[in-house]
């Protein structure tokens, strides 16, 4: 199975934004950011809906159009940017209801909405901890 990418795309382009903004220059257009991530501008521009709709950036439109952060790259977490990006849960459970006259199909989403909670919970309190400043300062390995 795949894994998602949505997470590691968006935080590639605040940290790329970041750097920019380090260098002067505040506004990126989304082809700027695919060159970077190395994608299609297209897969850009929803990753930056999602952004903005969190607030995370601004679009400017017009003359000397571009994407801008909205906050500093030390108060944007990466449970910022997840909570922006992400749509499901992490991990579901069956997409039918189990037979509840089987002991196992009659307790298995209790017992694994359990386990399930507390990894969430796990990775929320982890993502918190990194913000795309931090993020930054360790690609550039400073």
């Amino acid at each position: 199975m795949a894994g998602n990418s949505r997470l590691t795309i968006a935080t590639h382009v605040l940290t790329w934004m970041a750097l920019a903004r380090r260098r002067g220059q505040d506004l990126l257009t989304s082809e700027q950011v695919a060159a970077s991530v190395n994608t299609n501008p297209v897969i850009i521009r929803r990753s930056l809906g999602d952004l903005r709709r969190a607030a995370l950036v601004e679009v400017r439109r017009g003359a000397g159009a571009g994407w801008t952060l909205a906050r500093a790259p030390e108060e944007i977490t990466l449970l910022d940017v997840y909570n922006a990006v992400e749509r499901q849960p992490l991990f579901a459970m069956h997409h039918t209801e189990p037979n509840l006259e089987c002991p196992v199909g009659k307790g298995i989403r209790p017992a694994l909405g359990h386990v399930y909670d507390g990894v969430e919970q796990a990775l929320c309190q982890e993502l918190r901890r990194t913000s795309i400043a931090d993020v930054l300062k360790r690609t550039l390995r400073e």
